[in-house]
C-alpha cells in the first residue's frame, strides 16, 4: 500500500514561507539575489516551489532574513521533509509534473471537493474505464503509448492511498448526469463503473452527488479539486488540456469553495443521486 504523507506540499510551503520573509523586510528578489551572489531566477524557483532548495540555501535565507534560531531550525526540518521522495516520483518521467504536484499535495489532505463535468472522477473510476478514459485523452494530446500504463497505475493507487488507506481523506464529489452516459469503453464497462460508483458512495467518507441534467449548470468553470489540509493553507487545482493551475489566492480559493457548496445545494441528494446511478446502470445491462 502506498504511504501517506506529501514531500511536494512541504516543498510548497517551505517557498511560501522564505517568500513571506522577504516581502516582510520589503526586499526584492533582485536584493537577495544581489547579496547572495545568485541568479534572481533562483530565489523566484525557491519560492514557487520549481526547485528545492539546498539546505545550505535555507541557511543562508535564514541568516540574511535574520530570523531566530526556532524559526531557522524549522525551516531547515521543512525542508529535510520535503527532500523524502513519495510513491509517485518513480512516474515522473511519464506523468505531467503538475499531475505528479497535484498527487504529492493530495496525499496529505484531509478533504477533496471534485467537481466534474465531463467524466467520472478519477477516484473513482474503475480500471477499465480509466484504460478507456486515458486512452482517448492520448489520442488528443499525443502522449507515447509507452506511458499509458504507467498513468494507469498511478490512478490506480491514488484511490488505494487516499480511499481505502486507514485514515482516508473526506471525498466530496458532484458531477452531471450526463457523465453517466457518457460512452468510454464498451457496454460491460460501463456497467461496472457505475455499479462500482454506487459501491463506493457507500463508504462513510464519500458523499457523492449528481447534477441532474434538469438543472441549468449553476457554474460556469471546468473541473476543479479543492483540497484541504490539517497544517496548511487550502489549495484549488484547476485542470485543462495542455495542464493544470493552482490557486492558492485566499479570496480565489473562497471563491472556489462557494462554488462547490454551490454545486452540492443544486445536485441530487446522496441517496437520490444512488437511486440515478442504479436506473442508468440498467441501460448499459441491455
Amino acid at each position: 500500500m502506498p504511504e501517506r504523507g506529501s514531500p511536494a506540499l512541504r516543498q510548497r510551503w517551505l517557498g511560501m514561507e522564505l517568500r513571506r520573509l522577504r516581502e516582510d523586510l520589503n526586499m526584492t528578489g533582485d536584493e537577495v539575489s544581489n547579496r547572495l551572489g545568485w541568479s534572481t531566477a533562483k530565489v523566484s524557483r525557491i519560492e514557487t516551489a520549481k526547485t528545492l532548495a539546498k539546505e545550505a540555501d535555507v541557511e543562508a535565507l535564514a541568516e540574511l532574513y535574520g530570523v531566530d534560531e526556532q524559526l531557522r531550525e524549522a525551516l531547515v526540518a521543512l525542508r529535510r521533509d520535503a527532500s523524502r521522495k513519495g510513491w509517485w516520483e518513480r512516474y515522473r518521467n511519464s506523468v505531467p509534473d503538475d499531475y505528479i504536484t497535484l498527487i504529492g499535495m493530495e496525499a496529505e489532505a484531509t478533504e477533496m471537493r471534485n467537481w466534474e463535468p465531463q467524466i467520472v472522477p478519477g477516484l473513482l473510476q474503475t480500471e477499465e474505464y480509466a484504460r478507456a478514459v486515458i486512452s482517448e485523452g492520448q489520442h488528443a494530446s499525443q502522449v507515447p503509448s509507452s506511458w499509458f500504463q504507467d498513468r494507469v497505475e498511478v490512478r490506480m493507487a491514488r484511490q488505494r492511498t487516499l480511499l481505502y488507506d486507514s485514515r482516508p481523506l473526506t471525498l466530496l464529489a458532484v458531477f452531471n448526469e450526463s457523465v453517466l452516459k457518457s460512452q468510454y469503453g464498451d457496454a460491460r464497462v460501463m456497467r461496472d463503473q457505475l455499479r462500482h460508483l454506487i459501491k463506493v458512495s457507500e463508504l462513510e467518507h464519500v458523499d457523492m452527488r449528481i447534477l441532474s441534467q434538469d438543472v441549468p449548470p449553476p457554474v460556469s468553470t471546468g473541473p476543479f479539486v479543492h483540497l484541504t489540509f490539517s497544517d496548511f493553507p487550502d489549495i484549488v487545482y484547476l485542470e485543462s488540456l495542455f495542464g493544470g493551475q493552482y490557486v492558492d489566492d485566499v479570496e480565489k480559493v473562497y471563491g472556489y469553495e462557494r462554488a462547490f457548496e454551490h454545486l452540492m445545494e443544486r445536485a441530487l441528494r446522496e441517496a437520490d443521486s444512488q437511486e440515478l446511478i442504479k436506473q442508468v446502470s440498467e441501460h448499459w445491462s441491455r
